[in-house]
């Protein structure tokens, strides 16, 4: 059944101004990735993890100023599991009081706060994560881009991997101009990204190619224009639904999963965009032709010379 479109949007006529737009987010994210760096969080920097246990559920401004107040500065609050139960993480190394330290300090003015765990994640722990991390995005991107060549051509390959790059980037550029910080569970939203992002720049890839086997115009731009055009509806409805979902998440989830929402969030956003003007308008730059897809028929020199 042939799909039927009504919009008809210019994306590829807008590309250099979309160009312009993502150069200047790249160039901006990989400023605060330079000069502030993530706010790496305990699981790769090490310190010291406190669990709490109080009697009713507490405000997490009451625990970080009595903890202020007991010299605690860098430290990082969030209920773990019921909201009676405080996780307390210090960028700091570990000693065998610190733990009671802390109850005692939480417990001033007679509330009920029980010691649950207090425990050391190492450096080396940190370091490990650290590269294991960064060799799997690098595996990811590998793996998608040799996929892409596969399925499509080498040209549609080198768009996606532009892509998915530009997205980590700036989400990482997000999370290193705000400060936010940067754990496991953001390492995992990100990857997340990646996946995300190749799927919605598939289904456009996927059209496009259709598009332009189907069409007997050598026009790139407008061949492109409907493809994206005739996605568009699928695209927003699926990344809509999925932003009103992390939406939730980031407000109502707590704090073990608001930055993980937010990586998520920006990275969905911004996938979005560029799996048209950056994914898909690559290719034009690339100088994409039919013959890229559909081979030329080689003339059979035996064949001509038949009665």
């Amino acid at each position: 059944m042939k799909r039927v479109t009504n919009l008809n949007i210019d994306f590829m006529g807008r590309r250099k101004l979309a160009f312009a737009f993502s150069a200047l987010m790249v160039v901006a994210s990989i400023i605060a990735l330079v000069i502030q760096g993530l706010a790496l969080g305990l699981d790769f920097t090490g310190g010291t993890l406190i669990e709490v246990q109080y009697a009713s559920a507490p405000t997490l401004d009451s625990v970080r100023e009595a903890l202020a107040q007991g010299g605690f500065n860098d430290v990082s609050v969030q209920t773990f599991g019921a909201a009676n139960e405080v996780l307390i993480r210090l960028q700091q190394a570990f000693d065998a009081d610190v733990g009671q330290r802390i109850v005692d300090l939480l417990a001033q003015g007679g509330v009920d706060v029980n010691l649950v765990r207090a425990e050391f994640v190492g450096a080396q722990v940190g370091d490990q994560l650290r590269d294991q991390s960064g060799l799997g995005m690098l595996l990811a991107l590998g793996g998608v881009m040799l996929y892409v060549a596969f399925r499509f051509q080498y040209k549609f390959a080198l768009g996606a991997l532009v892509s998915l790059v530009h997205d980590v980037i700036i989400v990482l550029g997000v999370f290193a101009a705000f400060q936010l910080e940067f754990d496991l569970t953001v390492l995992a939203a990100v990857l997340a990204v990646i996946g995300y992002s190749l799927n919605d720049t598939i289904v456009v890839y996927d059209r496009i190619r259709e598009n332009i086997r189907k069409s007997r115009i050598d026009d790139m731009a407008q061949i492109f224009n409907e493809a994206i055009n005739q996605t568009l509806s699928r695209t927003l409805a699926t990344s809509g639904t999925t932003i009103l979902v992390l939406v939730a998440l980031a407000v109502l989830g707590g704090d073990m999963i608001h930055n993980f929402a937010i990586a998520l969030l920006v990275g969905i956003g911004i996938g979005t965009f560029s799996s048209i003007y950056v994914a898909s308008a690559l290719l034009i730059q690339l100088k994409l032709q039919r013959k890229d897809l559909i081979p030329e028929k080689k003339e059979d020199p035996e064949a001509e010379e038949l009665p």
